[in-house]
């Protein structure tokens, strides 16, 4: 019999608080992807869709759509840490952007679990709180974000499954 490995996140008793999990590889982001998001969204703001325009801004060319933006950041976290091994998301808070991120630019994220407990009210899961960072190719942090998730542990999931 052929032994199978199945991709997935780590379980709640695998996060570890306070360590940095680097998410590779990065997201080189392009001037499609912000115009077919920022439509598909119907997102009409000029400074992602009018190149003219946007040239006689404080920043001068268009901006990457920051929901785009965010979006890929927590995207590139899953395979990591939560593909098969999330039950929900419960939030997203303090989310900023210090920085615009451009077409043509790569993001790069990296995430800090900030805090994790067992629930209360729900045994065999954990709510875990992480720290989201996203930068560009020259490190300037482009986005922040905290996201809570509610996730399982290893041995209440397999025993489910």
């Amino acid at each position: 019999m052929t032994r199978v490995v199945e991709q997935r996140g780590l379980y709640f008793d695998e996060l570890e608080e306070g360590v940095t999990y680097a998410h590779k590889p990065g997201r080189t982001v392009t001037e499609a992807d912000n115009v077919l998001f920022t439509t598909m969204t119907m997102n009409t703001q000029a400074l992602h869709l009018d190149a003219a325009w946007s040239s006689t801004q404080p920043f001068g060319q268009r901006l990457m759509n920051s929901m785009f933006t965010l979006s890929t950041m927590v995207g590139q976290s899953v395979t990591q840490l939560t593909q098969g091994t999330i039950i929900a998301q419960l939030g997203l808070t303090d989310v900023t952007f210090p920085h615009p991120l451009y077409h043509g630019d790569t993001l790069y994220t990296e995430t800090v679990i900030t805090e994790k407990r067992l629930s209360s009210s729900r045994p065999g899961q954990g709510v875990v709180t992480m720290q989201h960072t996203g930068r560009n190719q020259d490190g300037a942090v482009v986005a922040l974000a905290t996201r809570t998730c509610l996730m399982w542990t290893k041995e209440a999931h397999t025993a489910q499954s």
